[in-house]
């Protein structure tokens, strides 16, 4: 199969936005479908001087992103691909990993474990803790708000132990998490982010996969175990280092990190209005810049920019080529909304769409089965992409059916 690009621009924007086609991109015979052809610029007076406004993420700060979990679109990064060391951030997959167990019913919170002498001796007091002692029998549940909370390191290896039996077991599991979700910059050597020699990596795009997972596919347990401000554990009450939950309107976790190898990190997020806004900073040289740049950040990414709908659910979006179908074209259709955002005083023609699909597609073809990508360009740069689903069934070509195909393709 080859790879073949559909590039989408005024036309589609037409059919999607209302804005006017252009001439120069002539219409296919299936109606209102746009066609197929290479991208030309589309171009607006008022759009010379539209510059989209700087993120409040200072310099020092090496890695940075700001991504909209609502559509996906991406309005800040910095070396988002780049491997760092998440250090307490990782606790974040520990939070996830259990909580898969919980809704598949392999965990529950009400469980208890009896806290060993072996985990006191090799945990207590090492770096942030919940301070279990030996004998002590805290639930999954107490042991999940230690790790989200105060970010116990030692609550975070009970939790894998009591789990799954065994560290290594609870390893195993996040990482094989971490492969489900894509995470493919991301590895873990340890369930708290403690040094472990390089063993534990990650980057700031990886690391919104993770959010928006974790957010989004548990969102009861999420609600309840994050975004608490105390812990209280016998006569100890820890405050959470969370710099925006209480203090950014919406927001409600996730998690900070530090070591001298990683410096500052922060993963958060904040929802309004029904936009979810997921935020990384990593490397940050100290505690109060990162903590200042992620409530800008957020602030930022919620007033800056409005968004605006491009496609409502269910628009045909493009036309793709079938091989050996009972039609030659399949029409791909958006199975979701979608929406852009655009800052104060840009219009949505400085956008630009193309449909990436490898085909011809291969018959049979069901319907809603996804077979596309669309992506969205501002200004030429990728900003957002989803998937586009056949808006109906092609079932393979009869015997006649493949003959006719074949003599179209000849007379073509």
């Amino acid at each position: 199969m080859r790879q073949r690009k559909a590039w989408l621009k005024t036309a589609l924007l037409a059919a999607a936005i209302g804005v006017a086609a252009s001439p120069a991109v002539p219409a296919v015979s299936i109606p209102d479908l746009p066609r197929v052809t290479e991208p030309t610029p589309v171009t607006s007076g008022k759009l010379a001087t539209a510059q989209p406004p700087a993120a409040p993420v200072p310099d020092e700060i090496p890695v940075g992103l700001l991504v909209d979990i609502t559509n996906g679109q991406t309005l800040f990064a910095r070396e988002e691909s780049r491997r760092f060391v998440p250090a307490s951030v990782t606790k974040v997959m520990t939070a996830y990993t259990a909580f898969r167990l919980m809704e598949e019913g392999a965990l529950r919170p009400d469980r208890r474990f009896i806290y060993t002498q072996e985990l006191e001796d090799a945990w207590y007091n090492e770096g942030s803790n919940m301070f279990l002692r030996a004998g002590e029998q805290p639930t999954i549940g107490q042991l999940l708000l230690g790790v989200t909370t105060v970010s116990g390191n030692d609550a975070s290896v009970a939790l894998g132990v009591a789990a799954t039996g065994s560290l290594e077991n609870w390893l195993q599991l996040m990482n094989a998490n971490a492969v489900r979700l894509g995470m493919r910059d991301t590895h873990f050597g340890s369930p708290n982010g403690y040094p472990d020699g390089g063993q534990t990596y990650t980057s700031a795009r990886d690391l919104v996969l993770l959010a928006e997972a974790i957010t989004q596919d548990h969102p009861a347990l999420y609600k309840r175990y994050f975004g608490h401000r105390l812990l209280r554990w016998r006569d100890i009450t820890q405050a959470n280092h969370d710099p925006v939950t209480g203090r950014v309107d919406g927001a409600d976790g996730l998690k900070t990190g530090y070591t001298r190898e990683a410096g500052f990190t922060f993963l958060g997020s904040a929802e309004r209005n029904g936009r979810r806004l997921v935020m990384v900073l990593a490397g940050s040289p100290d505690s109060r810049m990162r903590d200042r740049a992620a409530r800008d950040l957020l602030e930022w990414g919620f007033d800056a920019f409005e968004r605006e709908m491009i496609a409502p659910a269910g628009s045909i979006m493009a036309q793709a080529l079938v091989q050996d179908g009972a039609s030659d074209s399949v029409a791909l259709r958006a199975p979701h909304e979608i929406g852009v955002a655009l800052f104060e005083g840009q219009h949505s023609d400085t956008l630009t769409m193309e449909v990436v699909y490898r085909g011809p597609i291969e018959a049979p073809i069901e319907e809603g089965e996804q077979i596309a990508t669309l992506r969205v360009l501002m200004d030429g740069d990728l900003v957002l992409e989803r998937p586009l689903e056949a808006a109906n069934a092609v079932p393979a070509a009869n015997t006649l059916q493949r003959i006719g195909n074949a003599w179209r393709k000849w007379l073509a």
